[in-house]
């Protein structure tokens, strides 16, 4: 599904990134252990195509297709979907909306589905209604995060550090989504997502076999 050979990625000039290689099959999940400044969350951008991470050699290929210079959301289109470790806060974006762009379709009426939605993450219809992360805990955040790839359903998902800053409450239901959004909960196979998870603590993996 996900082909990266020789990548060399540079942020304002500096190569952070130098000869990577990666393969992850259909089905498969890959976790990155690793210290902080490695590069981690290079790498993740730098698949998502951050206009500010600049692959400078080398080739990304996703589906068949060379996205090594596509812009970031013809990769969603695709089928790709991130959880940002620190995703940021939007005024005047209303959760329940970014939901409903998550799903393609238009902002305005939280409606029925996207509440039964919210409710498997306990995410109630009046915390839709709130600004996206404005004010929300970390394990509120995260949730935030997660029920936007649930409404998106990519065919390959990369998760920062989702149980960072996360009590042992929201890990549990957040590693259960987690688990089945990348198709765990199903047999080998018949998995067709695929997932690279940077986990420093490796909490999460107690639900999520890689």
């Amino acid at each position: 599904m996900l082909e990266i050979k020789d990548l060399t990625v540079e942020v304002e000039g500096k190569a952070i990134l130098k000869g990577l290689n990666l393969t992850i099959e259909k089905g498969e999940v890959h976790v990155l252990f690793g210290p902080n400044g490695c590069g981690k969350t290079t790498l993740l951008l730098a698949i998502l195509g951050y206009p500010s991470y600049t692959v400078t050699h080398g080739r990304i290929t996703f589906k068949g297709v060379d996205i090594t210079h596509l812009p970031t959301n013809e990769r969603v289109k695709l089928g790709m979907g991130i959880s940002f470790q620190h995703p940021p806060e939007i005024r005047g974006v209303r959760l329940g909306d970014m939901v409903n762009i998550a799903q393609g379709r238009k902002e305005g009426v939280i409606d029925e589905q996207i509440i039964a939605l919210g409710e498997r993450l306990d995410i109630s219809a009046e915390f839709l209604n709130r600004d996206v992360n404005l004010g929300f805990s970390g394990g509120e955040v995260k949730r935030s995060e997660i029920l936007q790839l649930l409404a998106q359903a990519p065919d390959f998902i990369m998760f920062d550090e989702p149980d960072s800053g996360v009590d042992v409450e929201n890990i549990e239901l957040i590693g259960e989504i987690m688990r089945e959004l990348l198709d765990r909960n199903k047999l080998p196979s018949e998995r067709e997502r695929a997932g690279l998870i940077i986990t420093h603590s490796g909490f999460v993996m107690h639900y999520i076999k890689a």
